[in-house]
């Protein structure tokens, strides 16, 4: 071979190498070669961080080629993003990056990173592979996200669920749960109180619904939990567990949230006696401070009601839907505020009001009924602690402060 053949053969071979798609070794390997690998990021401290996150990795234990697939990524360029994220149509996408990569952003953020390596069978293996590369493309990566039922957590789940038919759904749906969707929140948002506080008022009675462990699966760490209880085939007549080993690759540098939801009733029933004393004191002292907390009340009671009000009727977030807040949260709140201020100066009030205070003290003593009396009760008591009694003391004022005219 001449040296000037040999020139252009390397420069082919060159070229070639650069038409090589991404990830190589990994797409083309045996699935005999394939270790497959669910990796648990832990919470962060930004408050969309707050869930954990997860990956599966595929390994060629060949080449060591590592790449990690993940379904979190959404694009803020897409048209229309911030009105489809309102709502509730929320589009992700899966995506497939070095596990170099991956870890070295978790790691630098202080946020722990747990390797639990699966028994999968050969064959197994290059079915999960086959599948995530086209779930790669272009047409099938999007996928319409949920909060709760369809993330990147589940799409995980799903993945290996499907990759060994059907062995997780099967153990994990006949194991129950540990929480509920808004005690798991709760728990992970407790460290914005305020956040907390706004997702608990908004949730409906879907998110207090019992879940089994494959529904609780929606988070990284208590899929990572519920898989340890996982067997499968040995392949010689007898089982083995899932994971088939469990390592530590990064420590939590962060806060970790608590283990159980902080109990709201305490602080938000004290709040609520608090700010109905300050009314009734206020009522009796001082005109101006009455009507100005009355008013923080009812505006705030109208704003959260009509909020809830178009969570429900707008938009596809059903975790909201049919929210029992509205009985002690609603618009009506807004048809109070001027007659707070003709209170204050002694004025008589419009006989209608009477309807709406009856109406709203009715509809604030259905709301512990129905939460008693419901099959699936939304676990809204906090919040009944809250409102019941300021809307009793500002009926009570708004009645008696001067005389109904006729």
């Amino acid at each position: 071979m001449t040296l000037a053949n040999r020139l252009l053969l390397t420069l082919a071979l060159i070229l070639c190498s650069a038409c090589v798609p991404a990830w190589a070794d990994v797409a083309d390997a045996p699935g005999a070669n394939l270790e497959v690998s669910l990796i648990t990021y832990g919470p962060g401290d930004i408050y969309w961080e707050r869930f954990g996150h997860d990956a599966i990795e595929l390994r060629d234990t060949v080449s060591g080629e590592e790449v990690d697939f993940n379904y979190g990524v959404f694009n803020f360029d897409e048209k229309n993003f911030f009105l489809n994220f309102a709502r509730g149509r929320m589009h992700y996408l899966i995506d497939a990056e070095a596990t170099t990569d991956e870890e070295a952003f978790y790691k630098q953020a202080g946020r722990s990173i747990t390797k639990q390596r699966l028994a999968l069978t050969a064959q197994q293996a290059a079915a999960l592979r086959d599948f995530l590369f086209w779930n790669l493309r272009p047409e099938n990566a999007g996928y319409n996200y949920d909060y709760y039922a369809d993330n990147c957590t589940t799409r995980v789940r799903d993945a290996l669920d499907r990759a060994l038919g059907g062995v997780i759904k099967a153990r994990l749906t006949a194991l129950p749960g540990g929480m509920t969707y808004r005690q798991q929140t709760v728990r992970l948002m407790s460290a914005q109180p305020w956040l907390m506080l706004i997702l608990d008022l908004g949730l409906g009675p879907y998110a207090d619904q019992p879940l089994n462990a494959w529904q609780e699966s929606f988070l990284p760490e208590v899929l990572q939990t519920n898989i340890r209880a996982v067997s499968v085939t040995d392949g010689h007549g007898g089982t083995q567990p899932l994971v088939q080993s469990e390592d530590l690759l990064s420590p939590n540098r962060l806060n970790p949230p608590p283990a159980t939801p902080p109990d709201l009733r305490i602080p938000l029933g004290i709040a609520g006696l608090l700010l109905a004393s300050l009314i009734v004191l206020a009522w009796h002292r001082a005109p101006s401070i009455y009507a100005l907390l009355g008013s923080i009340f009812l505006l705030f009671a109208g704003i959260a009601g009509l909020l809830m009000l178009v969570l429900w009727t707008l938009t596809e977030h059903h975790s909201a839907w049919a929210n029992a807040n509205l009985l002690l949260f609603n618009p009506l709140a807004f048809a109070l505020l001027p007659t707070i201020w003709r209170a204050r100066r002694k004025l008589e009030r419009p006989g209608a009001i009477n309807h709406v205070i009856l109406l709203q003290q009715l509809a604030t003593l259905v709301a512990p009924a129905l939460h008693l009396l419901s099959a699936i009760a939304q676990q809204n008591q906090p919040w009944i602690l809250f409102a019941m009694p300021c809307w009793l003391a500002l009926g009570w004022t708004l009645r008696t402060r001067v005389p109904r005219r006729s």
